[in-house]
């Protein structure tokens, strides 16, 4: 299976991850933002290159899952990360409010639906952990599951992390890299980018009054966010909680990530058989012949 690579950011395997101190800010002697971007450039035309060898080699597909609370910058990094991916090797798929036909099934079922097939990259914008962390934050959307009673809501929570460790790990083994990011922003960056949205006209379709209502769950929400990370990140499955106070710093992160992780895949293009080598030669004299 595949194994984690190492970052300042990876969360560890032990339990024993604490939100309060997971950086919200790049480190003091970061470059400029200017390089920043110009570095992304870079790596965004490796990803390119790998991209192409993994869908060639076919043995492998990625899922890239992001997680953060609202403005945290989950959409743009998906778009500036994969900016040079090939469409046709790449899926995207964002998870919002269950319909009443997916809340007729298990928690994972609609993403599983949605999982990229070998040599393909999927990305999940909000996923299964959502039952994890909104619907743990407000356990009254439970009453609209349809679960079996009596439910115990004790040992519920408990419960979907270790189906989610077994539902990831049986997705490794399969051969698919889980890759999961935490986009850490910190509330006053958070308030900043609300106001932003209110003050700048063309970016008030990205603000629902709803938000600011979720921003007075923050220390519940966090909460979430602390033990799913420190009961679901594995070394098959893990979570990578990136400072997004800096965007730039956050994309550059996860670009990087994201290319070492498929480095240590050893990913290659097929070999060609002998014979149909042998062909291939037969067919360039026969095009190289003609008139």
């Amino acid at each position: 299976m595949f194994e984690a690579i190492d970052s300042p950011y990876l969360v560890p395997f032990d339990g024993k991850f604490k939100h309060a101190k997971s950086p919200t800010s790049p480190p003091s002697k970061v470059v400029s933002d200017k390089q920043l971007k110009k570095d992304l450039e870079a790596k965004v035309e490796d990803l390119a290159e790998l991209q192409r060898i993994l869908y060639a080699h076919d043995k492998h597909s990625i899922l890239l899952i992001f997680q953060a609370i609202d403005a945290a910058g989950k959409d743009s990094t998906i778009r500036k990360v994969l900016s040079g991916i090939n469409p046709a090797g790449c899926q995207v798929y964002s998870f919002k409010q269950p319909s009443t036909e997916e809340l007729d099934h298990d928690f994972l079922w609609r993403c599983s639906r949605c999982l990229p097939e070998r040599g393909r990259i999927g990305v999940f914008n909000r996923s299964y952990y959502e039952e994890v962390l909104v619907v743990r934050v407000h356990p009254e959307y439970l009453q609209h599951q349809n679960l079996p009673s009596p439910l115990d809501k004790k040992k519920i929570w408990s419960h979907r992390f270790e189906t989610i460790r077994d539902y990831e790990k049986y997705l490794a083994r399969s051969g698919m890299v889980i890759l999961k990011f935490w986009l850490n922003v910190s509330k006053q960056e958070q308030r900043q980018r609300f106001l932003s949205r209110l003050n700048e006209p063309q970016k008030h379709w990205k603000f629902a009054a709803g938000d600011v209502r979720e921003r007075g769950f923050w220390a519940q929400y966090m909460n979430a966010y602390q033990e799913a990370l420190a009961e679901t990140s594995r070394p098959w499955a893990p979570w990578y909680a990136i400072p997004a106070d800096n965007k730039a710093y956050m994309r550059l992160t996860v670009a990087k990530i994201i290319a070492k992780s498929l480095k240590s895949l050893n990913l290659k293009y097929p070999s060609i058989a002998k014979d149909d080598l042998a062909r291939f030669n037969a067919m360039r004299k026969q095009l190289e012949d003609e008139t």
